[in-house]
């Protein structure tokens, strides 16, 4: 296992136009980092330049502590999992796993080889398919078998290139488990791309959001989902993403599209001299002001809102309720959506509701939220004005603390099975 860590990473084509720019971002042994963000953001690309598939046009990159820019791929000993999983079609599923061990000519025996990919078929249920061929596999399986080729490698570390894309929905979250399961057994330290946010959030000690090619925040994805440092994190994390209104600036009152909100006290220094904000709110912060109790109403406001439309999924309820954004902010909402990968559809407010709420669409419905839980956005920068550092210093060190103990715990029981 090893400590990757790029300084100042930058990659240009041809045309001069940084695909990655000025990126440097430290992972620690045995850690767990994805790499996330909308098409074309430049995450692959970087994932490519860690294995060695591309080439740096300036910063450095190290493994180990070694500077490695120069190194071919095979001098860097990692691992790396492909979405359309790179399986030889001629082989089993046993040659397939043991492929790196024989290109290593005269490093191992043939029990070496056989033992290796037995201990990796059993981590992965793969044991019964060993003697198939890829054609006769699932997806899944498939991917397993990807898996377990990087698994006998024993690689400095993992790097997955958006593995799960092609798999469906209930496969992509049993993976996800898998994936998980399988690295904390390991320890070893892993890079994954991916522009799922909820295999980000699912998946990762720490995520590396991009945009453009320039790295945004990284950060636990609590932290991300909770202490967001710009419009554009507060808008990719979370799902449904986050609700953004534009909120005029009077006294110490917040006025938004359809209700009005106190200003936090802690804000009000920052809003000094700013007649407009936009104001972000999770659906899940919302909810039917008829099933909050009266000493939490009391503490948050009451907003009586026109529900367009309802979805109910059984365990969850969603209401849409439609707003006319303020034409001060539009241009700087669109370009959001833009950045996001939206479709440029009509602005409207996402509430998630418990599903025994009887909210229905067409009427009028009170909703209650609690504003020391809202996000406020400077329009021009797009920086956050309520993130809370030292809270943000605390989660971040919270996580740190749990991912050690899952790492030292995962290396005791590989020593115990070893013995």
């Amino acid at each position: 296992m090893s400590e990757i860590q790029l300084k100042n990473i930058v990659k240009k084509y041809g045309d001069g136009f940084p695909a990655v720019n000025d990126v440097s971002l430290d992972i620690r042994d045995g850690e767990f980092v994805i790499l996330v963000g909308p098409s074309g953001c430049g995450k692959s690309t970087l994932l490519r330049m860690v294995v060695g598939l591309e080439d740096i046009t300036s910063g450095d990159m190290m493994i180990g502590g070694k500077r490695v820019n120069d190194k071919a791929p095979r001098e860097r000993n990692l691992a790396m999992v492909f979405q359309n999983y790179a399986l030889y079609p001629h082989l089993t599923v046993f040659e397939n796993i043991a492929f790196p061990l024989r290109l290593a000519k005269g490093q191992h025996s043939e029990q070496e080889i056989t033992d290796k990919v037995n201990r990796a078929a059993d981590m992965l249920e793969l044991h019964e398919h060993l003697q198939r061929k890829p054609a006769n596999l699932s997806g899944g399986q498939r991917q397993r078998v990807a898996m377990g080729r990087a698994i006998v490698r024993q690689a400095d570390a993992f790097l997955f290139d958006e593995p799960l894309s092609n798999l469906d929905a209930k496969l992509r979250g049993q993976m996800r488990t898998e994936i998980s399961r399988m690295q904390r057994r390991l320890g070893v330290t892993t890079i994954y791309v991916t522009h799922d946010q909820t295999e980000a959030m699912t998946l990762g000690d720490r995520v590396a959001v991009l945009k453009k090619g320039v790295l945004q925040q990284v950060a636990s994805p609590r932290e991300l989902y909770e202490q967001p440092v710009n419009l554009f994190v507060a808008g990719f994390i979370g799902s449904p993403p986050m609700n953004f209104l534009p909120a005029r600036v009077d006294g110490d009152t917040l006025k938004l599209p359809f209700f009005d909100l106190p200003t936090p006290e802690s804000l009000r220094g920052k809003l000094s001299g700013k007649d407009l904000v936009i104001v972000g709110i999770r659906p899940d912060h919302f909810e039917d002001a008829s099933m909050v109790d009266e000493s939490r109403q009391a503490r948050g406001v009451v907003v009586s809102a026109p529900v367009d439309q309802t979805e109910w999924l059984g365990s969850e309820q969603y209401a849409y309720v439609l707003f006319d954004p303020d034409p001060d902010v539009q241009a700087k909402l669109d370009e959001l959506d833009r950045d996001l990968d939206g479709e440029g559809m009509r602005s409207q407010v996402v509430v998630a509701l418990d599903p025994m709420s009887r909210v229905r669409a067409g009427e009028s419905t009170d909703l209650w939220v609690d504003p020391r839980r809202v996000h406020v956005f400077d329009p021009e920068s797009g920086d956050s004005l309520t993130r809370d550092e030292e809270r943000a210093k605390q989660i971040g060190e919270d996580n740190e603390t749990e991912r050690k103990r899952q790492l030292e715990r995962s290396r005791e029981q590989e020593a115990a099975a070893a013995s």
